[in-house]
């Protein structure tokens, strides 16, 4: 018997981390965990990913795409005539629309992208992370205030997932507007 054709196996193993991830942790992750969960043979899920490493590389990846996307679809960072204060607003208003959504989406995102402080694989991608959302708000604003917005609503972020509060819209907006002046 030939070997099976299929070219969707890689992201089916993917998904399957990012499912995993988000279940049972990065300390749940295998590759027979993976591939009990992709419903494929283990050998697969190590020929794609020889490392686990290799393997949250690509789901982190596959994550940083996320907030990113969420803030360059919402076009707050478009309109050139806007004044900073709509800015902050704006991206204020977006960060509350991301923690409104499924809160797990967000934890599994930042599990992945905190991984990186142990497992300097991950690191790059971490980077592009902070990269590809400091992109975004510098049609905006200069690099040096898109990197330290970008940090604020990381930090802020962090904060809502450390400690099971509740996002504060307002706060957001007045410490955005803080670095916009």
């Amino acid at each position: 018997m030939g070997r099976r054709y299929d070219p969707e196996r890689r992201q089916r193993i993917i998904d399957a981390a990012i499912r995993v991830v988000g279940e049972k942790g990065i300390g749940g992750l295998s590759h027979r965990s993976v591939a009990a969960e992709a419903d494929v043979p283990l050998g697969s899920t190590t020929y794609h990913f020889k490392t686990l490493d290799e393997l949250l590389t690509a789901a982190l990846r596959q994550c940083n795409e996320g907030f990113a996307k969420v803030v360059a679809a919402s076009g707050v960072c478009e309109d050139p005539a806007a004044d900073r204060a709509e800015l902050a607003c704006g991206l204020a208003r977006v960060l509350g629309e991301w923690f409104a959504g499924e809160r797990a989406g967000v934890e599994l995102e930042y599990e992945l992208y905190l991984a990186a402080v142990r497992r300097p694989a991950l690191r790059p991608v971490a980077a592009e992370w902070c990269a590809g959302l400091t992109d975004v708000i510098e049609r905006r604003t200069d690099p040096v205030t898109a990197r330290a917005l970008v940090a604020l609503m990381d930090g802020i972020s962090l904060q809502v997932l450390l400690t099971g509060g509740e996002y504060d819209e307002e706060y957001a907006r007045e410490m955005l507007g803080r670095l916009l002046v």
